[in-house]
């Protein structure tokens, strides 16, 4: 298998990975309360999905006695 004569330079390296980076996340509305999200999830702010209520966001604090 064929090795490289001479060693790439870091820049050359580097101009490589200049695609290599992360996507901003997609986000969506909500349909219940028009606060966006994140797709294909529950609404965090309203908890729905679907048009339909699936977790109760009211008041509750999230402290668990363990």
């Amino acid at each position: 298998m064929p090795l490289p004569k001479r060693r790439h330079s870091k820049t050359r390296g580097r101009k490589r990975r200049t695609h290599y980076k992360l996507a901003t996340p997609t986000r969506s509305v909500c349909p219940q309360c028009r606060e966006s999200k994140l797709p294909h999830r529950v609404c965090p702010h309203c908890g729905s999905y679907g048009g339909r209520e699936v977790v109760d966001v009211t008041g509750h604090d999230h402290d668990h006695d363990h």
